[in-house]
């Protein structure tokens, strides 16, 4: 670092003694100063130790060096060395107790980012000589570390922070807090009135936490929180009277409002994940609160087993698979048959994901945590050109044939998944009449305005729209009554005792009537036995999907496959 030493007096063979003292300073400097990249110089044997990140960013040699100065001195820019070379040279002379300066620094990446260092000389309790430059230098080129509007340090902040504890193997608990619905707050009360309502947030969590953890301002209405001193528990504690003050009406610029809040946290102890998997499940807990919990705290995998451990790491390699264009995953889909010919009608696309060391991993244990990652889109057009590359080559055989394929709340929030879809319908060219889209219940937490607009818009070239697992939740008939789908497929636990239970035939009565009401056909998935698909046969249902007629198979078999091979039992 800017100080780690031109001149000591020293020679480079520093014992061991004094390499402890160094890094039990260092040590102490880093808790104070995180943020920033932290050195120390031994000046007496001009032996350093830096920061692990800076190491990192800048390409450096290693956390310890010796003549280090001179090392940095190569990373400055031509234009500010002598600047920097006289204010080291004025420290190890004697002539300086200290430096704050500004610099250009090279960074691994060849580029040139501004730097501000502050330094001091600590001199030896009893002799008096200079023994310790000790300092800090804070990167402004990390796309700046403080959030303008709130004046917490914002996302890059908090993944430094963040990378510090797991490079430390520190234990730490991470939590994330959001306001809802702050986008009919922006609409009503205008913009200037949710920025107020940002600051104003952000000053409570600030002096709530004071002396508990650090607060930043995260992406959109969220912030993050990390705390060493609190359990997950006392975390959902303190969150319980956060919710309770701002329940309460507060005043903001003469407008009286209540808010309503949101939460996850979760205990980092398990340092073998990398940031971006720990923001993941963080994400996917505040989604939960958000979505499902009515903004209680939720806490992901609150105990620490080695179940828990295995699933963060699983998840951190299916994330490092999507970015090796989503190596190790594979479409399996399951027929979809006519229920009076009992013919091959189409497919539903299902996702699988396998590697050596995880093995085959159902969708089920990983797409729920993926949805809300910032990966997720690109695993989403994945499925989605694959899905329609795999039809295009059954159309040959089956003219008709249409491949549904599921999508998530999180792909249609994306402004430009309209574009996408149609771009892909081109490039493999798939027939948009040969293309069902299922959505899924969950989908209702989107604004039914945009909703409306993408089905509307696709329909209008053909593809189609089926809504997935209707029945198991509230929202299934208002969705059906607002949005114009094509099929509606009813849940396997509808019918799972149909052949039993009088409830169940009536429910099917009632669902197939009300599905006609809207124009809209039925699939019955689920069929597992002759008796099922009898009883079935009976309502007005259009098509099959079960065990009974297939599990799930690759393309490959698909394009050869007939009802009639297969056993029945």
């Amino acid at each position: 670092m800017d100080g780690m030493g031109n001149g000591g007096s020293g020679t480079n063979g520093i014992n061991a003694e004094n390499r402890a003292k160094l890094d039990a300073l260092f040590e102490a400097f880093s808790i104070v100063a995180e943020g920033t990249y932290v050195y120390l110089c031994d000046m007496e044997y001009d032996y350093s130790r830096w920061s692990q990140t800076a190491v990192d960013y800048f390409g450096l040699p290693g956390p310890y060096m010796f003549k280090a100065g001179e090392i940095w001195e190569e990373h400055i820019h031509p234009e500010d060395r002598e600047a920097y070379h006289k204010s080291i040279d004025g420290i190890f002379s004697g002539g300086n107790e200290g430096h704050d300066m500004q610099y250009r620094a090279r960074a691994l990446d060849g580029q040139y980012v501004v730097c501000t260092c502050r330094g001091v000389v600590l001199n030896n309790v009893v002799t008096g000589v200079p023994k310790y430059f000790a300092g800090a230098i804070r990167n402004h080129g990390l796309q700046g570390h403080i959030d303008t509007l709130t004046g917490l340090r914002n996302q890059y902040g908090f993944f430094e922070d963040l990378n510090t504890h797991i490079l430390k193997n520190r234990e730490i608990t991470v939590g994330m807090i959001g306001i809802g619905h702050f986008t009919e707050i922006n609409e009503y009360a205008g913009y200037n009135f949710g920025n107020l309502l940002l600051q104003k947030v952000s000053r409570y969590l600030l002096d709530f936490f004071a002396n508990r953890g650090s607060v930043y301002r995260l992406d959109g209405t969220k912030f993050g929180v990390i705390t060493s001193s609190l359990t997950t528990e006392e975390f959902t504690e303190l969150y319980k009277e956060i919710r309770e003050h701002f329940r309460e009406v507060i005043e903001i610029d003469g407008q009286n409002i209540t808010l309503i809040i949101n939460g996850g946290c979760m205990r980092l102890n398990n340092f073998q994940v990398d940031d971006e998997t720990i923001y993941s499940c963080l994400n996917f807990a505040y989604g939960e609160s958000k979505l499902e919990k009515q903004g209680e705290m939720v806490v992901f995998f609150n105990d620490i087993t080695e179940e828990n451990r295995h699933r963060m790491e699983r998840l951190q390699s299916i994330r490092n698979s999507v970015v090796k264009n989503c190596e190790g995953f594979f479409l399996l889909y399951q027929p979809i048959v006519d229920s009076a010919s009992e013919k091959l009608k189409g497919a539903e696309a299902l996702l699988r994901w396998r590697n050596d060391e995880f093995g085959l991993t159902p969708p089920d244990s990983f797409v729920p945590l993926l949805e809300r990652d910032a990966l997720f889109p690109i695993l989403g057009e994945w499925i989605m050109k694959k899905a329609m590359t795999d039809a295009r080559s059954m159309l040959e055989r089956y003219p008709d044939f249409v491949v549904n394929v599921n999508l998530s709340y999180s792909q249609l929030e994306k402004p430009d998944f309209v574009d996408m879809v149609k771009r892909l319908l081109k490039e493999t060219g798939l027939p948009p009449l040969n293309l069902c889209l299922e959505i899924t219940e969950r989908c209702r937490f989107l604004n039914i305005g945009l909703l409306k607009k993408i089905i509307l818009n696709l329909r209008s070239i053909g593809i189609r729209f089926a809504m997935d697992d209707f029945g198991t939740g509230f929202s299934s008939v208002g969705m059906l009554k607002k949005l114009p789908f094509d099929t509606i497929k009813i849940d396997r636990s509808f019918v799972s005792r149909i052949e039993d239970d009088k409830c169940e035939r009536e429910l099917m009565e009632h669902f197939t009537s009300f599905a006609g009401t809207f124009g809209a056909k039925v699939c019955v998935e689920g069929i597992e036995t002759p008796g099922m698909k009898e009883i079935l046969k009976k309502y007005r249902v259009s098509s099959f999907q079960g065990y009974y007629y297939a599990k799930p198979i690759p393309i490959d078999e698909l394009r050869h496959w007939e009802p009639q091979s297969l056993s029945r039992s």
